[in-house]
């Protein structure tokens, strides 16, 4: 079983930035692809980025070039810094855990709100 907590949301004006951070309890951290999804009112949830265990990482087309993620598996949280933000950018931001492209858990989220 892993827990995860998500921290490090709030109200950012556009081309802000805000760094997430994700707190993993439970065994295993390190063989986890750790992720970032998040989800818009009114539509479905989507993947931001992820980071496998050997630290290869992908991104959304709309996010490249503005965040990154990264994992410290000493620590077994996972961050992701968002700069150059935009009011589409706002969203509840997930944290997740899993194998391959499955995700096994989900933390319950952590609100980013880009306006001026």
């Amino acid at each position: 079983q892993v827990q995860l907590v998500e921290s490090g949301g709030g109200l950012v004006q556009p081309g802000g930035s805000l760094r997430l951070s994700c707190a993993a309890s439970g065994s295993m951290f390190t063989i986890y692809v750790m992720g970032w999804y998040r989800q818009a009112p009114g539509k479905q949830r989507e993947l931001v980025a992820h980071v496998t265990s050997g630290g290869t990482t992908n991104y959304a087309d709309s996010v490249k070039g503005r965040f990154t993620i990264s994992r410290d598996n000493a620590k077994t949280t996972v961050y992701l810094q968002m700069n150059s933000l935009k009011p589409e950018d706002t969203a509840v931001y997930y944290c997740s855990a899993g194998w391959g492209s499955t995700v096994s858990y989900w933390g319950r989220g952590t609100q980013v709100t880009v306006s001026s």
